[in-house]
């Protein structure tokens, strides 16, 4: 667990730092060992979890019980997150077999992959 711990507050840490407009959901200390959920503004969770199925990354964009609905989250709805949140909804787990060199593919991936799905969106009206 504690291994888990250090990894995923690597996740929390970085990707607050790194991509624009990520919130962590949830509590930042009360939480799973290996979860980290995050809303993410003005981008659609689908292109993200493309992109990094594509890059070898697995992840999810809502509850593991609802993974299969392209809705956003209806907990994350509930709680008050803004509707420019709910579309980026990003869900990542970690196991026993994941490793630090994993976790630095995630991190060195995802501001990319959030920035170039922001560019190839439309403009809003």
């Amino acid at each position: 667990m504690a291994r888990l711990r250090q990894l995923r507050d690597r996740i929390i840490g970085h990707t607050l730092e790194e991509v624009s407009g990520a919130r962590l959901t949830g509590s930042p200390t009360k939480r799973l060992a290996n979860h980290a959920s995050f809303t993410i503004r003005d981008v659609e969770a689908e292109g993200i979890l493309i992109a990094l199925d594509l890059a070898g990354i697995a992840a999810s964009s809502g509850s593991a019980c609802t993974s299969a609905r392209q809705k956003p989250s209806h907990v994350l709805e509930a709680v008050g997150v803004p509707v420019e949140e709910l579309a980026g909804g990003l869900r990542l787990s970690l196991g026993y077999s994941n490793d630090a060199e994993q976790v630095e593919l995630l991190l060195k991936s995802l501001p990319k992959i959030i920035e170039r799905h922001r560019q190839s969106m439309p403009a809003p009206l």
